[in-house]
């Protein structure tokens, strides 16, 4: 790895993307950051540039543009159309899996199928393109009914309901869904950076583990959402949790990835739910998730760049394993009014300064814009406000104080993220 200071390249423009950015900034190895298309928030660490981040052939012409020596795929969407391929094969080294490798998200079936071969626990499922199978899996499993869409949707495509034609309905809209048992107890998110190569085969660092809240409203009431907060670490966590996770589920799906012949490089998310019968995989994710990504970077002491480099050119096993600072991070998300069912646009946010201003707090920008020097809401989630602390309690109180800073017409926030967790409850 070259000792002179990196140009990066983040590709995307949400909250994840912004989280990244910020973090390779700090980076001392990082010489300048560049994002494309980016956000307002991402404009303050990185120069923007207007490129789809769905054209592999766009994304390759402006790394190579930009001398770029790492490129960082964010979103799932580029990475399943297959981005990453594009770039790495004009020889710029790229953060991402392959297209092949990225269908552990882009299909849900896929997943379910390498688990199967690689012996990874997970809920029983069954794939269904017609109405006859879904009335027959919802018979097989019975309430409350989990219904995947297939293929990508932007973290909505799942529906977990006792309403039997809620159940329907929704898998009446997929072409394609995965109907599977109900896992029960609380949901983990475990990442780990990926890499391969030939002679040391795969290489995979756990992160610390963190949970995400998925439903709109207070007590996990209401839709499900893209996440509306996030916190590490867990306290109630169980010892051995990610030394278990990396034996049963991480390892195991890499290695089963390479016998396919489509080594995993990047990042593996694995959502985990600590059933009363042990370790589930809920859904496996190609890429950083998002919120979570932001309390993970604010509490990362390692530096990023060799992480991602590491795992982006086959030499994970050549760097340090992550190292993490003490204490803790919470993410609240801001959304827009209507968010989920719809999202409002142009509303101005006032405070975002003050927020920053606070101690042990920052704001990561997800759908923002600027209009006429004012920055305004562009999407469902519009920010995470990110406190730090040196207990779950006191990071939870920094990040409150930084959403009561901020304000914008219709704003929806969650007021119990790692509220449970403070409490010493899972």
């Amino acid at each position: 790895m070259s000792s002179s200071p990196l140009t990066c390249l983040v590709i995307g423009t949400g909250g994840r993307e912004h989280a990244l950015a910020r973090a390779l900034s700090l980076d001392p190895g990082v010489g300048a950051v560049h994002a494309a298309p980016g956000n307002p928030g991402i404009a303050a660490v990185a120069t923007l540039h207007d490129v789809d981040p769905l054209s592999g052939e766009s994304v390759a012409d402006l790394a190579e543009s930009l001398g770029a020596d790492l490129v960082v795929v964010g979103p799932e969407a580029p990475l399943v159309a297959g981005v990453a391929d594009v770039v790495r094969a004009r020889g710029i080294a790229v953060f991402g899996p392959s297209g092949a490798a990225a269908q552990l998200e882009g299909s849900k079936a896929f997943a379910k199928e390498v688990m199967e071969a690689a012996g990874v626990p997970t809920a029983a499922a069954m794939v269904c393109t017609t109405p006859v199978e879904v009335q027959a899996a919802l018979d097989a499993y019975g309430p409350p009914y989990v219904v995947k869409d297939d293929g990508l949707a932007a973290g909505k495509g799942v529906v977990v309901t006792t309403d039997r034609d809620a159940a329907v309905e929704h898998a009446a809209q997929c072409e394609r869904v995965v109907i599977e048992e109900f896992l029960d107890g609380p949901e983990v998110s475990l990442f780990a950076l990926c890499s391969w190569n030939e002679a040391d085969g795969a290489t995979v660092y756990p992160l610390q583990p963190a949970q995400d809240f998925k439903r709109i409203f207070d007590n996990d009431e209401g839709p499900n959402t893209g996440g509306m907060g996030a916190y590490t670490p867990l306290p109630w966590a169980p010892d051995g949790l990610v030394e278990e996770v990396l034996r049963d589920v991480l390892q195991p799906t890499v290695d089963e990835m390479a016998r396919r012949g489509t080594p995993f490089s990047g990042l593996l998310y694995a959502g985990l739910a600590l059933t009363s019968r042990g370790v589930r995989v809920v859904e496996f994710n190609a890429r950083f998730g998002d919120p979570e990504t932001q309390p993970l970077m604010a509490l990362l002491d390692s530096p990023l760049s060799p992480l991602l480099m590491g795992s982006a050119t086959g030499t994970l096993a050549s760097v340090p394993a992550p190292s993490w600072r003490p204490g803790a991070a919470v993410a609240v998300v801001m959304a827009s009014a209507g968010y989920p069912e719809s999202s409002s646009k142009g509303d101005v946010i006032r405070g975002l300064a003050d927020a920053e201003a606070l101690e042990g707090v920052h704001v990561i920008h997800a759908g923002t814009a600027m209009v006429e020097r004012a920055t305004v809401t562009a999407g469902g989630r519009v920010l995470a406000v990110v406190g730090t602390g040196d207990s779950l309690g006191a990071a939870r109180e920094a990040a409150y104080d930084g959403v009561s800073c901020i304000e914008f017409e219709g704003a929806q926030h969650r007021t119990d993220i790692a509220a449970r967790a403070a409490a010493g409850q899972a």
